[in-house]
């Protein structure tokens, strides 16, 4: 990308009006659920809102989810085919509606590459680099946090029966991670373990225009 797109996608303009908002967490602390609610509350608010996720329905999206079943991609594969379904999502998304004043819900974003490649062996901090060099910092992350045992409990998945990033120490790692962001100024950490609709609740109060 040229250098006047990696200052756009990483450093705001004046005419960047709309927000970037991202949910995080690990599997089974209800994301899908609440970028849904979050969605619907903003749009009878009146916002144009973009609800969206990654890995997206893109070719390399799509690549990523056909592995699934077809064969395990290595670590660097794995790395590659996010970046550059991010990429294109970034280009074609995310970007052109921040920048109309738009807002973007977002279903994981590069934090879940950092913990989910991660945990597979690559250094975090290296991924985090990789992905900011076009990708822009959300205006608002979202943590949703929740214990191992209870996410496993929800995910009905039990020792023994889980795939790699299903299991404990993966899971653990992951937690971790997302954790360890809650110290970034535009990131907030939510007990996924309450209710839906209080979740729910603290989500729309932080996004609140």
């Amino acid at each position: 990308m040229t250098s006047d797109q990696d200052t756009a996608a990483t450093d705001p303009t004046p005419q960047e009006t709309g927000k970037l908002i991202v949910i995080e967490g690990i599997d089974g602390t209800g994301k899908s659920t609440q970028a849904t609610m979050l969605a619907e509350a903003l749009r009878k608010q009146g916002h144009e809102v973009v609800q969206s996720h990654e890995p997206t329905d893109g070719p390399w999206g799509k690549k990523l989810r056909e592995s699934a079943t077809t064969g395990r991609l290595t670590i660097e594969q794995e790395l590659e085919y996010f970046l550059k379904d991010r990429e294109q999502h970034v280009e074609e998304l995310i970007l052109p509606t921040v920048f109309k004043g738009g807002m973007v819900i977002l279903d994981r974003y590069y934090f879940s590459s950092m913990a989910y490649q991660g945990a597979r062996g690559i250094d975090p901090q290296e991924i985090r680099q990789k992905n900011e060099a076009f990708a822009p910092l959300p205006h608002i992350l979202i943590i949703l946090d929740l214990d191992v045992d209870t996410a496993l409990d929800r995910i009905g998945v039990r020792d023994g029966e889980a795939n790699e990033f299903e299991k404990r120490d993966a899971l653990q790692f992951c937690r971790d991670l997302f954790l360890g962001l809650a110290d970034e100024p535009f990131a907030h950490v939510i007990d996924a373990s309450q209710e839906i609709e209080a979740v729910h609740r603290e989500v729309l109060e932080l996004c609140k225009s």
